[in-house]
């Protein structure tokens, strides 16, 4: 057409052409360009910063709830013994099961079947607020020590798993963000019972006297209940996070969900029929360390100069044996740092300062199977290495923790030779892969008030949600078989020829 652009003339062709090119070189360049290993610190979109307005310190957030008018309670005392009739617990089973039936028939049911409803039972001062001001009026006591030389408040801070999911679970719902579980204020609407009961703080801070008797009341408080005779406990949770805390009585509540430190299958602390994987729930140990943030991993990176860290005591009890074997082993070696641990602000400096400059942190059994020196290595970005065998892990049904530790059997561990030759096989590649993974683990072993969503809180209602159905197949269960039926089922793990004398419930 004349006097118009012709798009088929070579002149108007040219910088059209060289414009495509350039894009096409671009992309090239972009998509196929060697490119340099991955750095810990490249993207920092899942390693968890802390909040200025979350407490992550059992003190901080303590001395917030017992001093703030929203926590105001009227003081519950009670004198008189209630009896729970067969009556009542008819009654509260007959609401229960309308209520289940009503969800079950509802559209809504099945998208909502996550969430975990519970209820908090409102027991006497004497068990819960009495319990915490006890612990606040005393912490700074640090002389009171147990008989291996721990601080006793350190210990509970480390136990304290029973004050965070209760703060959380009381709290105003406005100021809560959790939302797969809820508070519920009828008995009939729950799935799940929470008995808020501070067994190690009693354990620690009452004379022995005085404790064991405060744990006979607070059995016959909870078993006095229609919900507990209901189920037999199976829908009750107990946090004995402490593994001498609730001794002397703890038998009689073997059906409830027990929140547990590590299961300990030694018999050391737990009598047999008394834990299983299949009704309890494994929690992490409050962290003794600071969390080392996304600043903390870029600047200790190139400062993590030790092959391997321990600081601790060195010589333990029952399953703590190994860590002896391997002083011995390991002492003097090159590139390993081996401490007798301290307590007090000076031995939690050196042990943070140990585990932010070293690459593989050594975490052995102690008195029991599982020890906080695990969760101080994993929010301190150093890889643990796990010597102990007999060890159960928190939320190992979400976490995978193969990809954040380094599993060795004791006998491998105490070969002469062997662990630092395992050790040092470790790719750079796979180490910056491990750490990464770390750096986005930590948060769910941060304690927290408010809760955080992925936090342990989270993490615990999650693993608990996956037990509900189980939990009513055996309350179910334990209300129509007749006890001298051959065909009882228990959920704790034993051999053919255990011969079980729990009772039906």
């Amino acid at each position: 057409m004349a006097g118009g652009r012709s798009y088929g003339n070579p002149r108007f062709r040219s910088p059209i052409l060289i414009t495509l090119l350039f894009i096409s070189s671009l992309l090239i360049f972009i998509f196929f360009s060697p490119s340099s290993p991955p750095k810990l610190t490249s993207n920092h979109s899942h390693i968890p910063m802390l909040n200025p307005t979350v407490d992550y310190s059992f003190l901080t957030s303590l001395q917030k709830f017992l001093n703030s008018p929203g926590k105001s309670h009227q003081s519950r005392e009670d004198s008189v013994t209630n009896t729970v009739t067969e009556a009542d617990v008819e009654k509260l089973d007959d609401l229960i099961w309308k209520r289940e039936a009503e969800r079950l028939y509802e559209d809504s049911y099945y998208p909502a079947f996550s969430v975990v409803r519970v209820y908090v039972y409102e027991m006497p001062d004497r068990f819960t607020y009495d319990m915490l001001k006890l612990f606040w009026n005393t912490y700074k006591e640090t002389v009171n020590l147990t008989s291996n030389g721990s601080p006793v408040h350190r210990l509970i801070q480390q136990h304290s798993i029973d004050y965070w999911l209760w703060a959380d679970l009381i709290a105003p719902e406005s100021q809560r963000l959790l939302k797969n579980v809820v508070r519920v204020y009828r008995q009939e609407d729950a799935d799940l019972f929470y008995i808020p009961f501070f067994t190690t703080i009693s354990y620690f801070l009452l004379e022995k006297h005085q404790c064991k008797s405060l744990y006979r009341e607070a059995l016959k408080w909870v078993t006095d209940q229609p919900a507990w005779n209901r189920s037999g406990g199976r829908d009750h949770i107990l946090p004995v996070h402490h593994p001498w805390s609730f001794k002397s009585v703890r038998k009689y509540m073997k059906n409830a969900i027990w929140l547990l430190p590590d299961m300990d299958s030694t018999g050391n602390w737990y009598k047999p029929g008394q834990v299983s994987l299949e009704k309890d729930l494994i929690l992490p140990y409050v962290a003794n360390l600071d969390l080392c943030d996304a600043k903390c991993l870029a600047e200790s990176e190139s400062k993590r100069k030790t092959l391997l860290f321990f600081r601790g005591r060195l010589k333990r009890n029952a399953g703590g044996k190994i860590r002896a074997k391997l002083v011995t082993e390991l002492n003097r070696a090159e590139d390993v740092v081996i401490e007798e641990g301290t307590a007090g602000e000076v031995g939690k400096a050196a042990a943070q300062h140990g585990m932010r400059t070293s690459v593989f942190c050594l975490c052995p059994a102690g008195d029991t199977p599982s020890s906080a020196r695990l969760f101080d290595a994993i929010v301190s970005g150093c890889i643990p290495v796990i010597v102990s065998d007999e060890l159960e892990l928190p939320f190992e049904g979400i976490l995978h923790y193969s990809k954040i530790a380094v599993f060795v059997s004791s006998n491998d561990a105490v070969q002469p030779g062997w662990l630092l030759t395992y050790l040092k096989r470790f790719g750079v590649a796979q180490l910056k892969e491990m750490q990464m993974n770390l750096a986005k683990y930590s948060r769910h072993f941060l304690y927290s008030h408010p809760a955080q969503p992925l936090g342990p809180e989270d993490l615990a209602w999650r693993m608990l949600s996956g037990k509900l159905v189980n939990i009513k197949l055996h309350t179910r269960r334990s209300q129509r078989v007749v006890e001298e039926s051959r065909s009882l089922c228990f959920c704790d793990c034993k051999p053919a020829n255990f011969t079980s004398s729990r009772p039906l419930s």
